[in-house]
């Protein structure tokens, strides 16, 4: 196994899409990675003053590092992204709110007659020692600390057809999935679209609930720490996860009623072909047993995950055991 390769977060090394860029370095099947990921503002929010509205320039919210072509990966294969470690790179995180962005405001899809809420801008002391994220509330001397659980929020490869999307958009590519299972430990599979892959990652949180609710979770910069590898001639149509403890699809659209669907469909469908079950005996296990958790309910396509607890599977390893072979080296 060659030497870890080390990427910083520097100008030319990120951008804000998925497709549309050359790649920055390219990477082995089982090769490990070590890079710096930027906050979703891009560190242009430091104070509480720095409204990003005023600070940062839209659309460009979001970078990824990378990206990264994979050797030997082609169309038709699966990626497999192990997150090894992630670690906040600043001891301050930050949230906000958005006029017309958040899932308890009017928006540009749901349009009414109230008034934007304000932008408000909260920063988290974090406590790397103690694992902690500190929430301070702005108008008033509230006060609690928070486990930190580090997640990236987006992860993706370059999509098919030559299409580039925003970093913001979550779909089949990965993208910004919000999902907090996506932590150190998680392995996250993804279909190849194109030679190479072309991965890139960033969006790294603090911590964040299910959904994302306010569409800002505590957003820092991140030191992370991946390996990688290519399951050939295996398809993956939409993304899916795998931790030491569960299998995990990932559905992305809107409605969000239809994002739960695309999830469920999958798990059903990777249940059935892992186990040998017909079709309706694998919905009939999923249905009883499985885990439904919102990633974002924000985003121009909003993600649901469905999960299985693999002591419901016994017997039974999804693609060939990479999760356990990346997770021990």
């Amino acid at each position: 196994m060659s030497e870890p390769l080390h990427l910083p977060a520097d100008p030319g090394q990120y951008g804000y899409t998925f497709g549309g860029r050359e790649a920055i370095a390219s990477v082995k099947p089982g090769d490990t990675v070590t890079l710096r990921t930027l906050d979703c503002f891009g560190g242009k929010v430091r104070t509480v003053d720095d409204l990003p509205s005023q600070v940062c320039e839209f659309p460009y919210l979001n970078p990824v590092t990378g990206p990264l072509y994979v050797e030997g990966a082609q169309p038709g294969d699966t990626l497999a992204v192990h997150v090894v470690a992630l670690t906040p790179a600043s001891p301050v995180g930050i949230s906000s709110t958005f006029p017309h962005f958040g899932a308890l405001t009017s928006t540009g899809y749901t349009r009414t007659l109230q008034a934007p809420l304000e932008e408000r801008v909260w920063l988290y002391d974090i406590d790397l020692a103690a694992q902690t994220v500190r929430y301070q509330a702005r108008n008033s001397d509230f006060t609690v600390d928070l486990p930190l659980a580090p997640m990236l929020g987006t992860v993706g490869v370059a999509p098919a057809a030559n299409e580039v999307r925003q970093t913001i958009v979550p779909d089949v590519h990965g993208g910004n999935l919000d999902t907090p299972l996506l932590g150190p430990g998680a392995t996250l599979y993804l279909g190849v679209n194109v030679p190479g892959a072309l991965l890139a990652l960033g969006d790294g949180h603090a911590r964040q609930g299910d959904g994302e609710v306010c569409g800002v979770a505590v957003e820092v910069a991140m030191d992370v720490t991946i390996r990688v590898d290519v399951i050939s001639g295996i398809p993956t149509g939409t993304p899916r996860l795998e931790t030491d403890t569960q299998l995990v699809s990932l559905g992305a659209a809107r409605p969000l009623e239809d994002a739960f669907r695309i999830s469920q469909d999958d798990l059903v469908r990777h249940v059935a072909q892992l186990t040998g079950l017909d079709l309706l005996d694998a919905y009939q296990l999923v249905s009883q047993t499985t885990s439904a958790r919102a990633g974002n309910v924000v985003d121009p396509q909003y993600v649901m995950s469905a999960g299985i607890d693999k002591r419901y599977l016994p017997g039974v390893t999804a693609y060939s055991g990479i999760h356990e072979r990346l997770r021990n080296g």
